[in-house]
């Protein structure tokens, strides 16, 4: 009996039956680069390090990079003049580039990379690893004029990957042909030990890491890619590694392999096999009356090389009891097939005990350990890092299938940018940090919300370009960069309509970052600041009014009413279409008109009896207050409803955003208006004099939030330091980004309200609601 071998699956079997599918002289001088797409910030690059590998070569540089920020400084006017001032001024931060480009292009890169340096910070020494360190060590210091030092790759590869994996959500992923979405993305867990990580490069070498230092190779392969490649080359005459990668996609295996129904007419019931299970990988050479067609020689070379890999992986994750395994190598290449066919071989040979995973990044794991290694004295362990999604390629952005863009002699080139971070940690309010998944929807597993909000984020493009060019009128190149922005968000609008997938996750939160990562890019920090000013200015004026008219209320009578107050002031929403369009056609459209577009009792969400009750029970100790607009919502809605909650004896954290994001109103403002305010009402005077009362950074520029990633700095203020010493028992999450968006189904250790209007009719109706439907969800602890 032959031995099976190397399965495959049911419905590829089903599919090699049917027909077959659709397609996916050694250094080249005439590269020619993107311009100011690639290789950005050399001018500022203080570090480096290079991986080249037998195909690829990867370089990593840190640099500084130029932006604008907004700042806002408490004005000396009088109240009735200027609540405070706005600035914009350039800053400096600290951002990772990493870039991969084929071996054949490494001369030309490294003469371009020589030709944009400068700067007295200027680099001495270039990290290096891969096989190629050794190789091009005298062609990079003669190009660069830099002293090459080499690090061990296997080290390289395990810092590469811990760090990928503590600072990328959803940088892992396991890959299902069969599915929708064909990836899904794994949590990102504060403890990634131990797990398997599995290299297949030329050779193959699996590694059982255990800790930071704790790692050792316990096996290996000399049948990985570089056989592919070889074996491949000889049959098919096709040199090129992802030519061979594409013949493998148009071919079909079983004009060439010898299945189980070959030996058998069928399933070998005795044996539990299916007649579709490959018995022996290129059986029906020997027998065949003609040659094989390129591209089936290629798949059922590919088939093989995968399903070694996977049983041997799937071998070694048994005898070690691991059941976390990561694939990468430059085998892998994001490749469809190749993804697959490892997928279903680990699944086959471990029963389903061991899953298969990849990284979105794998490419540049020695990359990021060589420049880690170069990089321990500036402690890049002591910052979060952050994918900058303006400047990174995306997951599959070299593949023909999704992106047809012709390979020209300009190669193909990758990109991953990743800006440095203030410290971030989960917050201790999580019941389940492990567990938790900020966003409410996936839309890549849902294609008529993935259609609608792509296309609801590109027909408000020209409105929001509009608005930041507008909030720069001194500027003389506003409108120049505000067409650059609208491009770059418009190109990554249509790589996200080809693959879903490509940052991670795709959910509203991951395009409403998108957004102001390239808004950022071409400076344009705060377009919404004069609009926050004015309404933070026009809201207070109504403050006192407010307060007056609740204060004259029975108690039971205003919890209602403050109530009613942090839902209107939610209404006004700049994020919002159908608010937009109000606010714009009636300059008129006030709190009190706000209050008349809200739904009725009884709520699309409604738990204010379950809240009403709680309140009259004992007061919370202390509350954490996650606000979200500027104008009517934090003045005329939170405020007051703080202010009930101080009357209780309760403390409250007031958390607001760390930076600009439409019209939420950012910590600096918060700090300002709560000030103003104090200053009208002794009530807030006394609560921020005897500290019941703080305003802290939440640590986000974003109108959603993600928990995973709150601050912790060194000072008594940041966030997490708060809501340990306070002990926070009560958490407040107000608006539709932090509450709907992300965190609707949330839990946590205390109690949690969560309060929203609902101002996307869409979104409204797949909740069961319409327009200015309302949550108001109270989750006891």
């Amino acid at each position: 009996m032959a031995a099976p071998g190397a399965p495959i699956s049911p419905d590829e079997a089903r599919d090699s039956e049917s027909g077959r599918g659709g397609s996916e002289g050694y250094f080249d001088h005439s590269l020619r680069l993107p311009s100011g797409e690639i290789f950005r910030n050399l001018a500022n690059a203080k570090r480096f390090a290079i991986d080249i590998g037998g195909s690829l070569t990867k370089l990593a540089y840190y640099a500084t990079v130029q932006h604008k920020v907004a700042r806002v400084h408490s004005s000396k006017h009088s109240m009735a003049e200027c609540l405070y001032e706005i600035s914009e001024q350039h800053e400096e931060s600290a951002r990772l580039h990493f870039v991969r480009f084929e071996n054949a292009f490494v001369e030309a890169c490294l003469d371009f990379v020589k030709g944009h340096l400068g700067g007295p910070n200027a680099p001495t020494l270039i990290k290096a690893t891969g096989g190629g360190a050794h190789k091009y060590k005298e062609l990079i210091e003669e190009k660069l004029g830099l002293r090459v030092d080499k690090e061990d790759e296997l080290e390289c590869l395990i810092k590469g990957c811990n760090f990928l994996l503590r600072n990328i959500p959803h940088e892992a992923f396991s890959y299902c042909k069969h599915s929708t979405p064909r990836f899904r993305f794994q949590n990102t867990h504060p403890d990634i030990f131990p797990y398997l990580l599995v290299s297949v490069g030329s050779g193959v070498s699996v590694i059982k890491v255990e800790s930071e230092e704790n790692y050792e190779r316990i096996g290996g392969s000399s049948i990985g890619g570089g056989t592919f490649w070889g074996l491949g080359a000889l049959l098919t005459h096709t040199k090129n590694f992802d030519d061979l990668l594409a013949l493998a996609a148009a071919g079909q295996h079983t004009p060439v392999d010898m299945l189980v129904r070959d030996i058998y007419g069928g399933n070998y019931g005795a044996g539990g096999l299916s007649g579709g299970i490959i018995a022996s990988s290129f059986g029906k050479g020997a027998t065949a009356q003609d040659g094989f067609q390129a591209e089936d020689m290629a798949k059922s070379l590919l088939h093989m090389i995968s399903n070694n890999v996977g049983q041997l992986a799937s071998l070694y994750a048994k005898l070690h009891s691991l059941r976390t395994v990561y694939f990468g190598g430059f085998f892998i290449r994001e490749h469809p097939a190749t993804m697959h066919s490892i997928s279903f071989g680990i699944n086959y040979w471990s029963k389903g005990e061991v899953q298969a995973l990849f990284l979105r990044h794998e490419g540049y794991l020695g990359a990021i350990g060589a420049f880690l290694k170069g990089a321990e004295e500036d402690e890049p362990d002591q910052y979060s890092w952050g994918e900058n999604y303006a400047g990174s390629s995306g997951l599959m952005s070299t593949s023909p299938e999704l992106f047809p863009v012709a390979r020209s002699r300009s190669g193909t080139f990758d990109m991953l940018e990743m800006d440095r971070l203030a410290r971030l940690v989960p917050l201790p309010l999580l019941r389940d940090p492990q567990d938790y998944v900020p966003d409410s929807h996936d839309l890549a597993q849902d294609l008529p919300a993935c259609h609608y909000w792509l296309s609801c984020f590109a027909d408000s493009l020209p409105g929001v370009a509009r608005r930041a060019v507008a909030s720069q009128p001194q500027s003389p190149d506003a409108a120049r960069r505000g067409e650059l922005f609208r491009n770059k968000f418009w190109e990554k609008l249509q790589i996200l309509k080809q693959q879903p997938c490509a940052f991670g996750s795709l959910t509203v939160r991951s395009l409403l970052d998108t957004r102001e990562h390239c808004q950022n890019e071409f400076h344009f920090p705060d377009p919404y600041c004069k609009v926050k000013q004015q309404e933070n200015e026009a809201a207070l004026r109504c403050y006192q009014a407010v307060v007056r008219g609740l204060d004259s209320l029975s108690w039971r009578e205003r919890q209602l009413v403050l109530a009613r107050g942090l839902l209107a002031g939610n209404v006004f929403d700049w994020g919002a279409k159908a608010v937009t369009d109000v606010l714009e056609s009636d300059p008129g459209f006030g709190f009190e008109e706000a209050k008349q577009q809200l739904q009725e009792r009884p709520w699309l969400f409604d738990d204010y009896d379950a809240w009403l009750e709680r309140l009259q029970g004992s007061p919370h100790h202390c509350a954490l207050f996650f606000v979200d607009n500027s104008g009517a919502d934090i003045v005329l809605g939170v405020l007051p409803f703080v202010r009930e909650l101080l009357s209780h004896g309760t403390e409250v954290i007031l958390a607001a955003n760390s930076g600009p994001a439409l019209n939420d109103v950012t910590s600096g403002e918060l700090s300002i208006l709560t000030a103003r305010v104090a200053e009208m009402d002794p009530r807030i005077c006394s609560a921020l004099s005897n500290d019941q009362l703080v305003v802290v950074q939440s640590g986000s520029s974003s109108p959603c939030l993600d928990f995973r990633w709150v601050t912790k700095g060194r000072l008594d203020e940041a966030l997490v330091t708060e809501v340990e010493n306070r002990k926070v028992d009560l958490l407040l999450i107000e608006g539709m980004g932090r509450a709907v968006h992300t965190n609707l189904h949330a839990t946590f250790l205390c109690d949690v309200l969560k309060v929203a209007v609902l101002k996307n009719a869409w979104l409204a109706q797949r909740l069961g609601g319409e327009l200015y439907s309302v949550v108001f969800k109270y989750e006891p602890s």
